[in-house]
């Protein structure tokens, strides 16, 4: 895979006169200005739906008000295959399931794990701040549930191959927090509301968590060049994410904060938590990995060496492509076991 680069001298500069101040920007991705508008560069090529090593994918619409849909991956295994359903990062303000990262990523998952998976274009903020992401999801597993249920013929293509028995949701960075979250409100509340579906396990990869008190990792981490997530850019994305007037002390933000239900109240299935070296986001995913330990949760922790936030997609480092290869043996792992 290709590394991918974040250089701001590849903005588009059109527009400035037209909408006024520019109040909020991070180079080469998003530019907000006073009147509300908003502009994404399209700095990341989007990759067709193709059928990339044996592994094939189609773009499929969930609800067409809100514009939800879902790129499907499904490789030729003879078997029924674990469900496993994944939100893209991007700070929850962009990123598209069409992006050529994430394709590429999710296509070699597919192949490996053996798993069908069905990777969500949700609503990005600040046009539609959380919960939208959220709820999303949420309609994304309610609309599983009634396919599941009805064995449409128009997607007996990838329903038939599924096993319901195994659900999983995944994500990185902003899409494994929306993991988490989604996760804690089909889950927690009533296992039986997403029937026939079972939640079997959450896969958490550099999970985007924040909080009012910063880290050690988030003022003194030593971040690969080209890093993905800086100090700066982590405040903006939760800025723009966040309910008007919240701060990172918000349970969507801090799920650890005095004001977010107790770990040890919820209900939650197995979980895998794959944390970057020399991201900013090491200590804060690591106090979260402790604290669903010491509530009684079930979790496993993955710690990849020499390497930043969003390596995986971004190849942007010396060691992202053995990493990523150590990464995929252990998901599929865990979505087998």
């Amino acid at each position: 895979m290709a590394a991918i680069s974040f250089n701001p001298r590849l903005n588009v500069q059109g527009g400035r006169k037209n909408h006024g101040v520019v109040v909020e920007e991070i180079e080469g991705l998003i530019r907000i200005y006073g009147d509300g508008h908003v502009e994404r560069p399209p700095i990341i090529p989007s990759a067709p739906c193709m059928v990339t090593n044996g592994v094939v994918s189609k773009d499929v619409a969930i609800e067409k008000f809100t514009n939800l849909w879902t790129r499907i991956y499904v490789p030729s295994y003879s078997s029924k295959m674990p469900l496993l359903v994944y939100f893209h990062g991007g700070g929850f303000c962009v990123g598209s399931a069409s992006w050529r990262c994430y394709h590429e990523f999710l296509a070699a998952l597919a192949s490996k794990a053996g798993c069908i998976i069905l990777s969500l274009n949700y609503r990005l903020a600040p046009e539609n701040r959380l919960p939208a992401a959220y709820d999303d999801g949420i309609n994304t597993l309610m609309w599983v549930k009634q396919e599941a249920r009805n064995g449409a013929n128009e997607h007996k293509w990838w329903l038939n191959q599924c096993r319901f028995s195994s659900l999983f949701l995944a994500g990185d960075s902003a899409g494994a927090n929306i993991a988490y979250n989604v996760a804690i409100r089909s889950y927690g509340i009533s296992g039986s509301s997403i029937k026939p579906l079972i939640l079997k396990g959450i896969i958490l990869i550099q999970p985007f968590f924040g909080g009012e008190e910063r880290t050690i990792s988030e003022m003194h981490a030593t971040q690969p060049p080209n890093s993905a997530l800086t100090l700066s850019v982590f405040d903006t994305y939760w800025r723009l994410s966040l309910p008007l007037g919240a701060n990172r002390d918000h349970p969507w933000c801090n799920p650890l904060a005095e004001r977010a239900t107790t770990l040890r109240e919820l209900k939650l299935p197995g979980a895998m938590v794959c944390i970057s070296e020399m991201d900013i986001l090491k200590d804060r995913n690591l106090e979260f990995c402790n604290a669903l330990a010491s509530a009684g949760k079930w979790v496993e922790t993955r710690m990849y060496k020499g390497v930043g936030h969003a390596f995986q997609i971004l190849h942007n480092s010396q060691f992202s492509q053995i990493r990523t290869q150590e990464m995929m043996s252990h998901l599929k792992a865990f979505i087998n076991q």
